[in-house]
């Protein structure tokens, strides 16, 4: 290895295939070894800080020796090879063939930019369970590069992830384990196509995040649907937004200060369930993707996919089935540290005052209680119903008056000052809860503006209220 390519290398910091040690520790070094063998393989850059401050470190035959024998005592032994760039040693672990691996502090596994201790059963029940195949390794030979390839989406990574564009295109995605030579061409895999595809429904179809509001407990009566199927980072942000658009917000004020608006459910605790959801989905079902469901009294975000390990070891360890998904996230500061995210929603929720629940079947749910009053509810419901049924009642009874006189008429009835094309939007909106601005602007020969203007004056004063929307709510009269 050049010393410009070990420069870039550790300028694109630690990950799934990559550890950085500043001093030799055989207990540590020991760790990292077995770790990578039950994974993917990886290297270790030893003379390096956790920061990439290259520190160095002196390289004899007793210190090769050392790491050698580290490897050697693995149980089965591991494979390393040992390369030295300038005052850094770089040892290289291959994956292993003979899977699990165990050094003297027990088994442990890569997880993104960590390598984390599991039990025997555990890592055991891991390899069997996921098998030979990762869904994120496999290359789509369908796939065209550069053709196909989204060099603005790869350009905001780089920024994200604070990786220079310097190096070679190629070289860097290849280090991310995105893709690999073959022939004098660069083949990307499935992670590089869900990062960086231009049509990504084109070559991975069940790449979809669907965000559904329903009125009501059950699913039946739609108010808002929203199909995602962008890149994996524009899916995450996407569903998010559905749900702080449809979510209720609470006020907080401490002290004097300015109130400060917070989401029924802690935004940490959504996205790391969005998150979880993308990263530990089951792409190989092809019909399925990832599902974010609004109800009256839950939210529910799920993906298909069983747990990899006990349930009852749930929140203690964190285990992928797209380790390269994960190493992309936590390179963007989305993942934190690997088994940490159900313990952290647990904690939000549990300081918010709100409840969780997890289902780990052929499904990983997570359910997210709301408050909700029925008691206030219903007694709104029965006021609204009751509004515009005093309203059509008035229209009936004074049906031969102007629409001056019908205007006058129903702001006594609200209490409020009216016009005579403000009585006809609240009139129209009484007959018919759905009509549009574009219906009352032919009724009424107005333009749409006028419309709008006449709405929001409305909605201001309190009479009508938006459910929904635009397309697809409709309107409620609450005085």
């Amino acid at each position: 290895m050049k010393i410009e390519d070990l420069k870039l290398l550790i300028e694109q910091g630690e990950g799934l295939k990559l550890e950085f040690k500043e001093n030799l520790d055989s207990k540590s070094i020991s760790k990292e070894i077995t770790a990578f063998a039950n994974s993917e393989g990886g290297r270790i850059f030893l003379g390096v800080s956790d920061k990439g401050e290259v520190k160095g470190v002196q390289i004899t035959n007793k210190l090769k020796s050392e790491i050698q024998d580290t490897a050697r005592n693995c149980e089965p032994s591991v494979k390393i090879n040992l390369e030295n760039v300038e005052n850094v040693l770089i040892i290289s672990v291959e994956e292993g063939k003979d899977k699990p691996y165990q050094c003297s502090a027990g088994f442990y596994l890569r997880e993104g930019p960590n390598s984390q201790k599991l039990s025997r059963d555990e890592i055991l029940k891991f390899i069997t369970g996921i098998g030979k195949i990762k869904f994120d390794e496999q290359i789509n030979d369908n796939f065209k590069f550069p053709e196909d390839f989204d060099e603005n989406k790869f350009n905001e990574f780089l920024k994200r992830s604070r990786i220079s564009n310097i190096n070679n295109k190629n070289n860097i995605l290849i280090n991310l384990s995105l893709g690999e030579k073959a022939e004098n061409e660069l083949k990307i895999n499935n992670a590089g196509i869900l990062f960086f595809g231009k049509n990504i429904k084109k070559f991975i179809r069940q790449n979809f995040i669907t965000c559904v509001l329903y009125k009501g407990k059950e699913r039946v009566d739609i108010i808002d649907r929203k199909d995602f199927n962008e890149d994996l980072i524009t899916n995450y942000d996407n569903s998010f937004k559905f749900l702080k658009q449809h979510l209720k917000l609470k006020y907080l004020i401490k002290g004097g200060g300015p109130r400060e608006e917070i989401l029924e459910i802690p935004e940490e605790a959504l996205k790391e369930s969005l998150l979880n959801s993308i990263v530990h989905r089951d792409y190989f079902e092809s019909g399925m993707g990832i599902f974010v469901e609004i109800f009256d009294d839950r939210v529910e975000i799920y993906n298909k996919g069983k747990l990899l390990f006990d349930k009852r070891d749930l929140g203690k360890i964190s285990i992928s089935r797209n380790p390269i998904l994960f190493d992309m996230f936590s390179r963007i500061d989305l993942i934190e540290k690997a088994g940490s995210g159900i313990n952290r929603i647990k904690k939000l929720v549990k300081e918010s005052g709100g409840k969780v629940y997890f289902q780990t079947d052929e499904f990983f749910r997570i359910i997210f209680s709301r408050v909700v009053a029925p008691k206030v509810e219903l007694t709104r419901k029965k006021t609204v119903e009751k509004s515009s049924e005093k309203i059509l009642q008035l229209i009936k009874e004074n049906s031969g008056i102007t629409r001056k006189e019908l205007g006058v008429k129903l702001g006594e009835m609200l209490g409020v000052k009216l016009g005579e094309n403000n009585a006809e939007i609240i009139r129209k909106i009484a007959e018919n809860k759905f009509i549009t601005s574009l219906e009352l602007s032919k009724y009424l020969s107005l333009s749409i503006t006028a419309i709008e203007n006449n709405i929001s004056k409305l909605k201001k004063i309190g009479i009508i209220k938006r459910v929904g929307p635009d397309k697809g709510g409709y309107w409620e009269i609450i005085k």
